[in-house]
C-alpha cells in the first residue's frame, strides 16, 4: 500500500517538474538548470518504477536509495532557482513540500526494506 502511495506522489511530482521546466524554458529562457532539475525531479518516479520490479530486496533498496538521491539533488535545484530568482518563494515552498514528503516517504520504505532483509536471514 505505501508503496502505491509514494508511486502515485512521485509520479505527480515529475509532472509538476514537467511543467516546471516548460515555465523556466518559455518564460525565464533557463535552459541549464531547468534540464538538471528535469533530469533529477523525473528520475525519482522512474527509479520508484523499477524498485517495483526489482530481482531481489539488496537490488530494491539499492533502486530506491537511488530515487532518495534523486529527491535529495531536486531539491537542491529548487533551492538554487529560489536563491537566483527563477522561482518565487511560494513556488519554491510548495515544491519543496512535497519532496519533503516524499524524501521521507523513501527514507521509511529503506528503513522497513532493510529491517525485513536482517529479520529474514
Amino acid at each position: 500500500m505505501k508503496e502505491s502511495i509514494l508511486k502515485e506522489k512521485s509520479f505527480r511530482f515529475a509532472v509538476r517538474i514537467v511543467n516546471l521546466y516548460k515555465y523556466l524554458c518559455k518564460e525565464k529562457k533557463e535552459f541549464v538548470l531547468s534540464k538538471q532539475i528535469l533530469r533529477s525531479g523525473t528520475s525519482v518516479g522512474a527509479m520508484i518504477r523499477e524498485a517495483e520490479h526489482s530481482e531481489s530486496k539488496a537490488d530494491f533498496i539499492h533502486k530506491i536509495a537511488i530515487a532518495q538521491k534523486e529527491i535529495n539533488e531536486t531539491i537542491y535545484w529548487l533551492e538554487l532557482l529560489k536563491e537566483t530568482e527563477y522561482i518565487p518563494n511560494s513556488e519554491f515552498e510548495s515544491f519543496n513540500a512535497d519532496a519533503v514528503e516524499i524524501i521521507k516517504m523513501i527514507t521509511s520504505s529503506i528503513k522497513t526494506a532493510k529491517s525485513n532483509l536482517i529479520t529474514n536471514h
